[in-house]
């Protein structure tokens, strides 16, 4: 590659590190970060702003195919943008490299299985927990979700966002996720004001 060699990487929630991702891709020119669950790339401005950055002969180093797209319409659709505008696509984990001059179909076909493998693996996690939430609330064990955050900690994030405070410094420094922080500022969800006389999940 005679381009930038640019890095992208991405975790779910603030709380959660880059560290094995950023040494998994190695050396780069330039990286860039996401630290939102992100089901699409719209949701991403980390993604977003790697995808505008890189040129023609540049090379794209992402962790594993999981941390570019949650789908595989996702994966595809981005892998197939990038390749047609002369950037390529290595993906660490997998040890494959995506680029328009190699255009091996059994490559191709490696990669829709694995990204369709990891999708599916999604699902049944996500089945898997609401089949553990119905049985709990059968036997009348089931609370719903907790709150992360008190009152003080809302009261004293909404005041240092009024004061100008930007809301993701603010949700790193309460070690919770935006959406949380989002959740209990705007009293939704669990931070909804409870009915009267009806006591809530601390």
């Amino acid at each position: 590659m005679t381009g930038q060699k640019v890095g992208y990487a991405r975790v779910s929630s603030v709380g959660q590190r880059l560290d094995r991702q950023v040494v998994a891709i190695g050396e780069v020119d330039r990286l860039f970060t996401d630290e939102v669950s992100g089901r699409s790339r719209s949701d991403r401005p980390g993604l977003s702003a790697a995808l505008s950055w890189v040129r023609a002969g540049d090379e794209l180093r992402v962790a594993s195919m999981d941390r570019l797209a949650r789908s595989l319409v996702d994966l595809e659709s981005i892998v197939d943008e990038l390749v047609q505008r002369g950037v390529a696509v290595t993906f660490v984990k997998e040890r494959m490299t995506f680029t328009a001059d190699a255009s091996d179909p059994f490559a191709t076909f490696q990669r829709q299985l694995i990204g369709a493998v990891a999708e599916l693996e999604r699902s049944l996690i996500r089945e898997r927990q609401r089949e553990g939430i119905e049985l709990a609330k059968a036997r009348g064990a089931y609370r719903g979700r907790v709150r992360r955050l008190t009152e003080e900690q809302v009261k004293h994030a909404r005041d240092r966002v009024e004061a100008g405070a930007p809301k993701a410094a603010v949700a790193r420094d309460l070690s919770c996720s935006r959406r949380t922080l989002y959740d209990a500022l705007s009293g939704r969800g669990v931070y909804a004001p409870a009915p009267l006389n009806q006591p809530r999940n601390n």
